[in-house]
């Protein structure tokens, strides 16, 4: 996949394609073909300070650590983008959930892994 900007992370999605983070403050979505599907600051009108750590979870939504503005967003497939982590963060840099509604952030700026809780809707 050529002309990404400072590619940081990627994850698979569901649907057999993947994201990607960039450095340069984007984060975009690719199909199983490798075609970009969306950017998510086109897509939702987000800035982002510099994203990092990326997961798709079981509802197909995807979240985003930022490390420069400290925080973790959710932006579903449909609706808007949800702060789930605004506070405690010293350098989020990587994230991950599990399909019981955990999300695992590690925390470089505290040497440490945090754990939240987030409500995920059941099939």
């Amino acid at each position: 996949v050529p002309n990404l900007q400072g590619p940081r992370y990627i994850s698979p999605a569901p649907n057999g394609g993947f994201v990607v983070s960039e450095e340069c403050g984007d984060v975009k979505v690719f199909t199983s073909s490798r075609k970009l599907l969306c950017s998510l600051s086109s897509k939702y009108g987000h800035h982002f300070g510099n994203p990092a750590g990326i997961c798709v979870d079981v509802e197909g939504s995807i979240l985003v650590a930022d490390e420069q503005r400290r925080t973790v967003y959710l932006f579903p497939e449909h609706g808007a983008p949800v702060c789930l982590v605004s506070t405690g963060l010293r350098r989020p840099t990587g994230v991950a959930c599990s399909s019981f509604g955990h999300l695992f952030v590690a925390d470089t700026g505290e040497n440490c892994i945090k754990v939240f809780k987030y409500h995920v809707r059941t099939p």
